[in-house]
């Protein structure tokens, strides 16, 4: 007849057996979902970003700009007087660029980006990229912070303000004057 310590003892191996096997599967379910919440988040921002880089195109095409597409050139300047004063208004919004709209149709920040590229122009100096942009407006020069110009940037790119004649290296269009506007 076996002992009780015995029995005892072949009970606590198994039951310590079965303790590493949990603990070897929580171990990995726990890799596998750090990696999942990383693409979770990961796919987060993906989502939030390409919303916020859409979101400002869709109301600008949808709303005043589609109105000043169909309007007749007779009321030329009444038009660009009202939509400047919404574009200067909005959250953001960067309207196209066209022959005479002042830069007062957009916000501050811009308006300084734009004031950075003329000044930079007018000393026969090239384009600039956003960290230096950065580094000029006092910004700590953290990916965040560029990031935030850049798409600022890319913003006047796609709506006529400035070029981008090589990636991430910015300029004003020609044409695009100071801040009365004009040519």
């Amino acid at each position: 007849m076996p002992s009780v310590v015995g029995l005892l003892e072949q009970r606590e191996l198994v039951a310590r057996r079965r303790v590493d096997e949990l603990r070897e599967e929580a171990d990995r379910i726990q890799a596998e979902l750090a990696v999942a919440e990383r693409d979770w988040k990961e796919w987060t921002i993906a989502r939030s970003r390409v919303g916020e880089v859409l979101a400002p195109a869709d109301e600008t095409d949808h709303g005043r700009d589609q109105g000043d597409r169909t309007a007749p050139a007779a009321d030329g300047q009444a038009e660009e007087a009202s939509s400047t004063l919404e574009a200067a208004k909005a959250k953001s919004q960067v309207p196209v660029w066209r022959e005479g709209l002042a830069w007062s149709a957009l916000s501050v920040d811009y308006q300084r980006i734009l004031r950075t590229l003329a000044d930079r122009s007018r000393l026969g100096q090239g384009p600039m990229t956003c960290q230096e942009m950065a580094a000029v407006f006092g910004m700590d020069v953290v990916p965040a912070r560029v990031e935030a110009l850049r798409s600022k940037a890319k913003r006047l790119v796609a709506r006529g303000w400035l070029a981008e004649p090589a990636p991430g290296r910015f300029m004003l269009v020609q044409g695009v004057s100071g801040p009365g506007g004009g040519s």
